[in-house]
Formats: C-alpha cells, structure tokens, sequence
C-alpha cells in the first residue's frame, strides 16, 4: 500500500506525536547513519530519514548525470539491510509498471516533477488506481505490495532528481502491463541499467 505524499516542511518530533528523527544535514550523515545499521530498518524510518534530509547540490553533482533513451541510476550507498540511490530523468522518461519484489522504500523528489502513477492487481488484470504529482522536497512510500509507475512528464520541460531508499536493497522488480492478471516479466537492476 502506497504512502501519503509527505512535504519535508511537516513537523517532525514529540508535539506531533510522531516519532523523532535525527535530522541530517548532508548526504554524509546519512550514509553514516546507515552504514552503522545493525537491523532492517522499517519504513517508517526511511520516510523519517528522508523527510529530514537537507542536501545541497553540490553534494549530489557526483550522482547526477542523465541519459538519451533512459533514466539514470546512480548508487549512493549500499549494505545487507538498505540502498540509496539518485536517480536521473530526462522529459518523458519513466520506468516500467513495476513493484519492488519484496522490498519497501521511499522516493523524495529533490528537483523537479514526478509523476507516479498507481496500479491495483486482481482476478480482472491490472487496472489504473490513482496518479499524483510530486515536486520538489515532497516524497512517497511504497509498501509491500505495491505496483506503481514513476517518471518525469513530457510536458515538465526539465530534468529531474530523485533520491530513493530501499530495504532491503532491490535485486530485481517484477513488470506488469495493464489488462494482465500475472506480472510479466522481472528486471534484474544490475544487469539491465549497469551504471549502479
């Protein structure tokens, strides 16, 4: 089940009743963070660690870089338990319909806007749900099971960056196309966009 869309400016801590999370201030202490994990975070925790992020360009020029035909994966960090990605899109371009095979994450958008689209699976096939759209410093969750499409709208006119957080760490995601009752295919990361 997809998550709220989030504004980074929500209020974070004891007068929300919310759990509390440190609030990081670089890309670095992020990593940090999870490079001492010890556990697999939940998704509450991803949504807290990216609701609370401040990252400046310059920290992420490193990780932004795009492609003709394709959007751009670049890997931040990754271990056992989780993985941070910046993705890159250029006008039009978007993934396939998809679902994360068995891991949960979040997406905030750092620069322009996403579209994502939401997709219910039953005994009559795939079938639209919802869409949104997201801007800069909103962000989304998905949960286990979720099948959803992202991308940057034609008509946008500019690039955009997303940062993206898994656990666990996305090996493969399951296709599906709309009018099907089963998922149609499975995308290994690795091999199929090698530049992570």
């Amino acid at each position: 089940m997809t998550t709220e869309i989030r504004q980074t400016t929500r209020a974070v801590g004891a007068l929300t009743g919310e759990p509390q999370f440190e609030r990081f201030g670089s890309l670095a202490a992020l990593t940090e963070t999870l490079s001492e994990l010890r556990r697999p975070p939940t998704l509450e925790e991803l949504e807290g660690w990216l609701q609370t992020l401040r990252v400046e360009a310059d920290e992420l020029r490193p990780y932004v870089s795009f492609k003709e035909w394709t959007y751009a994966r670049h890997r931040v960090f990754r271990n056992e338990w989780v993985e941070l990605l910046v993705l890159c899109w250029r006008p039009g371009q978007r993934t396939p319909i998809h679902d994360h095979n068995g891991s949960y994450g979040v997406v905030c958008v750092h620069e322009g806007v996403m579209w994502e689209t939401l997709f219910t699976l039953d005994a009559e096939g795939l079938s639209y749900q919802t869409a949104r759209e997201l801007t800069g410093g909103q962000l989304t969750g998905a949960d286990v099971p979720d099948i959803h499409q992202l991308g940057n709208p034609d008509v946008s006119g500019r690039n955009l960056v997303t940062l993206h957080l898994y656990a666990p760490p996305l090996k493969t995601i399951n296709t599906y196309r709309i009018g099907r009752t089963e998922q149609t295919g499975t995308l290994c990361l690795n091999s199929w966009n090698p530049t992570i």
